[in-house]
């Protein structure tokens, strides 16, 4: 799970284009938007498409469902694992 972490993050980091932003600077528990790593809306939507095209996982359109995915760096890494496994 922690190599898929890192993995995560390093879509992240490129997928945005964060350029002052290290891997080793994303915390697994950190929260990506707010004041956690600061995301907004367009930017779940760019992560969202990045995730799909590198893992092949697929987003419901359930917006509570979405958030909880989207929490952390940890929560995406399990998400994805899980869609993996199917």
């Amino acid at each position: 799970m922690l190599l898929l972490e890192q993995e995560i993050k390093e879509l992240i980091i490129s997928s945005l284009a964060l350029e002052d932003v290290r891997p080793d600077d994303i915390e697994g528990d950190q929260p990506l938007f707010g004041d956690g790593l600061g995301l907004d809306s367009i930017d779940a939507l760019e992560l969202g498409l990045a995730l799909q095209k590198r893992y092949g996982v697929s987003m419901s359109a359930d917006s509570e469902e979405v958030r909880r995915h989207f929490a952390s760096v940890s929560a995406l890494a399990a998400f994805v694992a899980a869609e993996r496994k199917l």
